[in-house]
């Protein structure tokens, strides 16, 4: 495996580009989505999540593309990106038809789960302003040549909005690479996205293809099976250590069929209930494996966004130029905090995230 050459920060205007959707999330807290009374608003999205984090906790110059219906639903999902921080100025505004047949707000209702009752989602995400966006849309010569872009970041729940966010997203691998780019991909395979969209064959098609132009390829152990068809028996009896795992001869095989992959990085999570979880992550990087800090019994307080939180450490690792250690243990502390605050987004800041990568404790700080 090669490995990564990332620009410059002195010649880039941007440390990091994601592209992707925004939903806006409901939140009911302690209560049930089919019984609420009210919701708290929060925004999220898999690669925006990733994006921000970058942004807040690991404090990198980062933008973000997507689309936006000119509404005031679109305009609050706007001020919810401004306040993280994170610039959309080449995101796309679409018109909006008056009730929504076209390009609407992708609306994302989620409840936390608790013990025996796991998380729920119930998206509300057909003919949203993101899924319309296509190639010849975005100036990516402008971003990512005039402006200039260190790492790029995308993920499968765009590419399967639809069959112009599949291209688009390799249209702008293509403007990412020409351009020296460091290119991550979260395969975030979501069975609900593909169900109308061709099904698990169409989805390993896809993905498949955009796998050609990613230097570093994440998911989990799901994701390797069903979006890119790595089927390795074991997998389902969990992860108990590096050698001989199924885990190692998954991404193995991934790097053989995708030699252009310099880094595959996968989250594994056993999960016992809503709120209590075993959580690490391995990175194969340079023909070697590399574990972080297993942490069994870790209680969950909101597991949305954990694994793009675990990409946004991982990434932060790179840029920042540490070690394939400390880089995955950057990602699995920051996925684990992120785990512990509500919303989609972390709340973690940098020295908590080295704290815990370092094998601090939760003892109180005063």
């Amino acid at each position: 495996m090669e490995t990564l050459k990332i620009k410059d920060d002195k010649t880039c205007r941007w440390d990091a580009a994601a592209l992707g959707e925004i939903m806006l999330r409901f939140d009911p807290g302690d209560s049930r989505i089919k019984t609420a009374r009210s919701f708290r608003v929060w925004e999220g999205g898999g690669e925006y999540n990733v994006i921000r984090g970058l942004r807040k906790c690991f404090g990198l110059k980062t933008t973000v593309v997507t689309g936006i219906p000119e509404t005031d639903l679109g305009c609050l999902l706007e001020d919810f990106i401004c306040q993280g921080g994170v610039d959309c100025s080449r995101s796309k505004w679409f018109p909006y038809d008056g009730i929504g047949r076209e390009h609407r707000q992708g609306l994302n209702f989620v409840e936390k789960g608790f013990g025996v009752r796991g998380a729920l989602g119930v998206s509300d995400r057909a003919h949203t302003a993101a899924s319309a966006l296509k190639p010849g849309d975005i100036d990516w010569q402008g971003l990512f040549e005039e402006e200039g872009v260190r790492w790029f970041h995308t993920g499968g729940i765009f590419a399967a909005l639809s069959e112009t966010t599949a291209q688009l997203t390799i249209e702008a691998m293509k403007a990412a690479r020409k351009a020296g780019t460091v290119i991550s991909y979260d395969l975030n395979y979501r069975p609900s996205l593909w169900k109308s969209n061709g099904g698990q064959d169409h989805a390993r098609e896809i993905n498949r293809e955009i796998a050609r132009y990613v230097d570093v390829m994440i998911g989990n152990e799901e994701d390797f099976t069903a979006a890119l068809g790595f089927e390795v028996e074991g997998l389902e009896d969990g992860f108990t250590g590096l050698d001989s795992s199924p885990y190692q001869k998954m991404m193995k095989r991934a790097a053989e069929a995708y030699p252009n992959f310099k880094a595959i990085a996968t989250t594994l999570r056993d999960v016992k209930s809503a709120t209590v979880n075993d959580w690490s992550a391995v990175l194969y990087q340079g023909g070697r494996f590399y574990s972080s800090v297993k942490r069994d019994n870790m209680e969950i307080y909101d597991r949305v966004g954990g694994g793009d939180s675990f990409a946004s450490g991982l990434i932060y690792g790179f840029l920042a130029g540490l070690s394939p250690e400390e880089c995955v243990n950057y990602g699995a502390a920051h996925g684990a905090l992120a785990m512990t605050t509500p919303g989609d987004t972390s709340m973690a800041s940098l020295a908590e995230v080295k704290k815990l990568a370092a094998g601090g404790s939760a003892r109180v700080e005063r």
